[in-house]
């Protein structure tokens, strides 16, 4: 990507996952066909896709989705009560009272606005959330790209740039470079748990001014693919840095939802920036993006996520909303969407299932986290991070020199080349830390460990044993 070596040569990425999800594909497609392998079926973890790791929906969502789809199910006393009044409930918000219509407005369901702006008042215990300020999207993703398809321009000095921290999701630098903007890489600080530094902030900047124009800067929190959950103060760092240097700061909370390290909660920068009083909360330009991706919710497929716009300029948030037209938001995304921030409460007859599989998920998480991160730093030759939220571990690989040598032979990045190995030996599918703009010579490896416990030992007795055989073959 030229953009990228344009700021720092030494990032390294690669244009999508598509050669690991092609061979996972066609060794699929082998073992159909009766082809003998050492393993009987693929394990794919490279992305956050708890179902494709084989988690269970949730059970409120779908059934509510299911009555939408079929309203004669509203006749079903088999289904809970509170799931048919939801369901009747969204059916009289969507124009003609069926999912198959158009949305009536560009901008969204005005009743799942509403619903949207108040978990986020409910969420940030009281902060004003307005309707106007949030705009839906077919997932986060799209949200992002609208927003930097919008602040693009200029060429060379002058192109627009946006700060990414490294690692970063692996969909982001694709996105930059399809939108022709400048990624202006600013590292994590793995040895203290991939935390946000503002010295490192500054620095980046600085190398990036006369090369390219900042603009905006990119924050994952929980992050993605790190785990890490940023505190207040490195939240108020920050957002100063962003007011002072006159940064759009672009939030990804989408694992909001996960966190599950000790001590550690989850703080909004909407919270941080309103507490922060008038200088900075009339000034910083803030967007934030949250989706149906959730970990808890894990409804990837769907499509669906919002952002909230802070101090946008009327007329660039009109410009903004203009870009859906002439086509509005998808109807069932923003009808899950409603589901997600407004919840079964105690006294609905579905709460303690909900409650039930919420919980089962949490501690899910939380127990896989601990395992795999033991196990990872239990093995020789890699290390890892503990992770407090979100839904990966990124554990760092320590490749033998003979491996790296005979990567660079084949054309390809040592890490590309060890997830290839251990898909076609032991059929497990992650993602290579290249794909996170990680830097020479510190190779990492991408799991989501949000997975059936009985599948993710599965996974790492795969992992281990090809691990293994790796080391003895190149010691």
């Amino acid at each position: 990507m030229s953009s990228v070596q344009e700021v720092n040569p030494t990032v390294r990425g690669i244009r999508a996952p598509t050669s690991l999800q092609s061979l996972a594909a066609r060794i699929r497609e082998e073992i159909k066909q009766g082809a003998q392998k050492p393993f009987r079926h693929v394990i794919d973890v490279s992305s956050g896709d708890p179902h494709r790791a084989g988690m269970a929906p949730i059970s409120f969502v779908r059934q509510v989705l299911a009555v939408c789809f079929y309203p004669n199910l509203l006749k079903d006393e088999g289904l809970p009560l509170d799931v048919r009044q939801r369901a009747q409930q969204l059916l009289g918000v969507c124009t003609g009272g069926s999912v198959g219509s158009y949305s009536s407005a560009c901008c969204g369901i005005p009743y799942v606005l509403k619903s949207v702006a108040e978990f986020i008042m409910r969420r940030d215990g009281g902060m004003s959330s307005h309707p106007e300020d949030i705009i839906f999207s077919n997932g986060s993703q799209k949200g992002l790209m609208m927003i930097l398809h919008l602040m693009a321009s200029g060429e060379g000095e002058t192109q627009t740039g946006v700060l990414i921290p490294m690692p970063c999701p692996h969909t982001l630098p694709v996105l930059l470079d399809d939108n022709g903007l400048t990624l202006v890489p600013y590292q994590l600080m793995e040895d203290r748990g991939w935390a946000v530094d503002l010295d490192e902030l500054r620095r980046a900047l600085k190398a990036a001014r006369g090369r390219c124009e900042p603009r905006a800067i990119y924050i994952s929190n929980p992050g993605n693919p790190t785990g890490h959950v940023q505190d207040r103060k490195t939240i108020e760092e920050v957002i100063r840095f962003a007011a002072t240097e006159g940064l759009v700061l672009l939030a990804d909370e989408m694992y909001q939802d996960s966190v599950h390290g000790q001590e550690k909660e989850f703080i909004s920068y909407n919270k941080v920036l309103f507490d922060m009083g008038n200088e900075y909360s009339e000034a910083v330009e803030l967007i934030s993006f949250h989706s149906l991706s959730s970990a808890m919710m894990g409804e990837c497929g769907l499509r669906g996520g919002y952002m909230e716009v802070i101090n946008m300029d009327p007329a660039v948030k009109k410009h903004l909303k203009s870009m859906q037209c002439p086509l509005s938001p998808a109807v069932i995304p923003q009808l899950a969407l409603e589901v997600m921030v407004n919840p079964p409460t105690p006294g609905d007859p579905s709460y303690g299932t909900y409650y039930q599989e919420i919980l089962h998920s949490q501690t899910t998480l939380s127990a896989n986290t601990q395992r795999a991160c033991e196990f990872l730093n239990d093995l020789p030759g890699m290390n890892c991070q503990p992770a407090m939220g979100g839904v990966f571990l990124y554990p760092c690989l320590h490749l033998p020199p003979q491996m790296i040598d005979k990567a660079k032979m084949l054309g390809v990045e040592p890490d590309v080349l060890y997830c290839q190995k251990l898909l076609e030996e032991e059929g497990v599918c992650l993602g290579p830390g290249c794909e996170n703009g990680q830097e020479d010579p510190n190779y990492h490896i991408r799991l989501c460990v949000l997975a059936p416990p009985a599948t993710l030992e599965e996974i790492l007795a795969r992992l281990r044993s090809f691990h293994l055989r790796l080391l003895d073959k190149f010691p």
